[in-house]
């Protein structure tokens, strides 16, 4: 099962949009009690939300004639910590916007098996047909938060993303899309170039961690016993940078002072500790053999997106790493790999947008069930 991305930035601001198409321009509120612009009563306007081990991103949205992107008209992101259950975060997000919509596309973290949300990371159960009978629900639609994420991506500009690769001779653009986001967890769909939306939703994190020799191979074996399956979501997500770190410093002998991977990112950028440098180091690296194998194995000439909150605050270490190089280091395919772009896409909003869009479009065409 796949666990989700975190943005490590977020919890508890309040955005309401202006009433135009796609994302719109964010007005942020200082305090929960802040009044908020009165939204224009739609009928057809319902709830979508992305849902991870650590936020839950709400959004009222709408789709209006002739317009091709959702209408996101309030949107707010909520500590899943901090509620009791995902009906109490829409709870206050309805009585905050004085709404009552009909329906709702939930982007969640894991999947559906047997009327539950299947993850261990989420911070308590999500049962559809609960959700229905407690927020008075016609119909609550699930699908996998990074399927949504996909969808998103048909909606984003060269405004919304910020290129860590662009290919000196450009390739084939309408090939398939990657979507990469560690967080949480580490969650990977594929964007399939046909006519109308198609999302492969995939469990590729769970795909077994390549540790070259020498120092990766060192780590690998204090993250581990040997002979043991060690995933590339066990590094590539939140939780997975304190392990490398810990695994780090067990290696050096050295005390594990850092707690938070927040801290450790801001002490690696910093460069202020040694150690905290060596795992965003690693991590770089592991992250960009792993995204160079996705876009081998998919052909994703229509470029990769990586997706989470972090990453948007590591871009400059990013691109100073080993990342870029691991990605082009595939032998013979490097050709290829030279003509993928890359993009670091801060999601926010993406997945509440992509969740809308496979409502009304993916959904409807059967795409996920």
């Amino acid at each position: 099962m796949k666990s989700m991305h975190s943005g490590f930035g977020e919890a508890g601001k309040a955005y309401v949009w202006s009433d135009v198409a796609g994302a719109g321009a964010a007005r942020e509120t200082t305090s929960a009690s802040e009044p908020v612009v009165p939204l224009a009563r739609t009928e057809t306007a319902f709830l979508a939300a992305d849902v991870g081990g650590t936020h839950a991103r709400v959004g009222l949205v709408d789709f209006r004639p002739g317009q091709g992107a959702p209408t996101v008209l309030a949107y707010r992101v909520y500590a899943c910590s901090r509620y009791a259950g995902l009906d109490a975060i829409v709870q206050t997000f309805c009585a905050e916007f004085a709404v009552q919509p009909r329906r709702f596309a939930l982007a969640c973290a894991g999947f559906l098996h047997e009327g539950s949300v299947v993850n261990s990371n989420l911070a308590w159960p999500i049962v559809p047909a609960a959700l229905e009978q407690a927020l008075r629900l016609d119909d609550v639609a699930i699908l996998n938060d990074f399927e949504a994420l996909a969808y998103g991506t048909a909606y984003l500009d060269a405004g919304s993303v910020t290129p860590l690769h662009v290919p000196q001779r450009p390739g084939r653009t309408n090939g398939p899309v990657v979507v990469v986001g560690p967080g949480t967890g580490l969650g990977v769909a594929v964007r399939l170039p046909h006519a109308k939306p198609s999302v492969l939703a995939t469990e590729a994190g769970h795909i077994q961690l390549a540790a070259r020799s020498g120092r990766e191979q060192q780590v690998l074996g204090e993250l581990a016993p040997a002979d043991t399956h060690v995933s590339y979501d066990h590094v590539l997500s939140g939780p997975g940078l304190l392990r490398v770190y810990r695994a780090l410093c067990r290696l050096e002998g050295i005390p594990a002072v850092l707690d938070d991977p927040a801290a450790l990112t801001a002490a690696a950028c910093a460069g202020t500790q040694a150690a905290a440098v060596e795992t965003l180091q690693l991590f770089c690296g592991w992250l960009g053999s792993y995204v160079g194998d996705l876009a081998m194995l998919y052909g994703a000439s229509g470029g990769i997106y990586l997706a989470g909150g972090f990453l948007s605050e590591i871009i400059g270490f990013l691109q100073q790493s080993s990342f870029i190089s691991r990605f082009l280091d595939k032998g013979v395919m490097r050709p290829f790999q030279e003509t993928v772009p890359i993009y670091v896409v801060d999601h926010a909003q993406l997945g509440v947008i992509g969740a809308a869009s496979w409502l009304l479009h993916g959904r409807a065409q059967g795409d996920a069930g």
